[in-house]
């Protein structure tokens, strides 16, 4: 199936080709922060074979990228193609070009069949009411989840924890024998915040999105509730010792990779670790990693389907040669250059059917199907707050609730204080 989306997708790009298009090669620009260089340099080099008449100026800027951005906007340089997030795409939205007209011209009337939900969902979020533009497409999603490393938990005898009291219990027994709980760089106020949804997953599903829409407020009990929950898991020792002082990446990451964490949060993008180019005994083929949802932390039942969504999104700048971008967008999505970035690992695909074009073992391909065919396609709800205001906020008050500077009342009426900032 992977080989057949890359044929049909190049010859639908050929023919967009004009006669003699060898003469007016055109170059195309991008710029953003993922995927990493590695792996932009191979989709490039993929997607410049499989698509005439298109070179590719990429660059990858690990840290700044925004800001580098706005300067260009700012310039009136804006990058032909735009590696953008959720939360920064309706900041740039009046410089980027509408991608429907795009996708429709590769995969026709009904392309958006051809994208997990979440992924279009996600894309237009934040749109001004009655907008149904996608500036950006999505290129990479993902689930976040709870990891376990599998030879601890046979040490422990124990299974993956279902509940707050198994949590508890595991948590105990891995400290016993020298392990971390849930390893976590809580001084990373994203991880903190990926955790903190999934707590009020659990408690009140779809809660959060209704907050945003100015449905309920931040300070409704169910947010009090979650807040409480992620102080309870520092308190009863569920987060390693010092976890407040420890970056996600890649302090926390390098203690996982060493074995010496019992359980950690990350999401699917943690099977790229597999793809580096050393990788650890643990990370080799994925072999010493499984993923397994959120545990129950109300008694009541956890929900069947996880969180997620948009991991990358690229928009076409205003100022692009629109035909030349699109090639290489859709090539990047679903064509030849998508092959190459999957083949990475780097997440999940936002189109269906994409799938690496080998594994190590069986149990690394299960677990691969196990995201895009099982978790991803039911995913309801994002794992992000669309507001960059707003996610500040829960960033701040997760990390003074956690240190017990605030309660977690306190902690929730610094998001809704933020929240209502925005609307005046």
């Amino acid at each position: 199936m992977k080989k057949l989306l890359v044929s049909t997708t190049a010859l639908m790009l050929s023919a967009m080709v004009p006669a003699g298009a060898g003469a007016q090669e055109k170059t195309v620009t991008y710029r953003s922060w993922t995927p990493v260089s590695q792996t932009t340099d191979k989709m490039v080099k993929a997607t410049e074979a499989a698509v005439p008449g298109v070179k590719i100026d990429a660059k990858i800027l690990s840290s700044g990228y925004y800001i580098d951005l706005q300067s260009r906007v700012a310039a009136g340089d804006m990058p032909d193609l735009v590696g953008l997030d959720v939360t920064r795409t309706q900041q740039f939205r009046s410089h980027l070009a509408p991608a429907q007209d795009c996708a429709a011209s590769v995969w026709g009337a009904d392309w958006q069949k051809k994208f997990f939900p979440i992924g279009l969902d996600h894309a237009r979020s934040g749109n001004p009411k009655g907008d149904q533009n996608f500036y950006a497409l999505p290129v990479l999603t993902q689930t976040v989840n709870l990891w376990y490393t599998v030879p601890v938990l046979k040490e422990l005898g124990l299974q993956p924890p279902t509940t707050y009291d198994e949590l508890k219990a595991l948590a105990s027994a891995a400290r016993s024998a020298g392990y971390a709980p849930i390893m976590i760089g809580a001084s990373d106020g994203w991880i903190n915040a990926l955790v903190f949804m999934q707590i009020i997953h659990n408690i009140a599903p779809g809660l959060s999105s209704q907050a945003e829409a100015g449905e309920v407020p931040w300070t409704d009990a169910r947010f009090v509730e979650a807040m409480q929950v992620w102080k309870n898991m520092f308190d009863d020792g569920i987060f390693q010792d010092g976890a407040l002082g420890l970056s996600h990446y890649p302090n926390a990451a390098e203690i996982i990779e060493s074995g010496r964490a019992a359980i950690f949060p990350m999401g699917s993008w943690w099977q790229q670790q597999a793809a580096t180019e050393n990788p650890t005994p643990l990370s080799k083929n994925l072999s010493g990693y499984a993923p397994f949802k959120f545990p129950d932390v109300t008694g009541k039942g956890a929900p069947d389907d996880l969180l997620g969504g948009i991991d990358l999104m690229i928009g076409i700048s205003k100022q692009a040669d629109y035909t030349a971008a699109c090639k290489v967008l859709t090539d990047w999505i679903a064509g030849a250059g998508a092959q190459a970035m999957i083949n990475n690992l780097d997440d999940l695909p936002a189109f269906v059917g994409l799938r690496p074009e080998k594994f190590g073992t069986q149990s690394q391909e299960e677990v691969w199907d196990q995201f895009t065919t099982q978790w991803l396609p039911n995913v309801k709800y994002p794992h992000q707050i669309y507001s960059p205001v707003v996610y500040q906020a829960l960033q701040d008050a997760l990390a003074a609730v956690a240190a017990g500077d605030k309660t977690p009342e306190q902690g929730m009426q610094m998001v809704q204080q933020a929240y209502d900032s925005t609307k005046q």
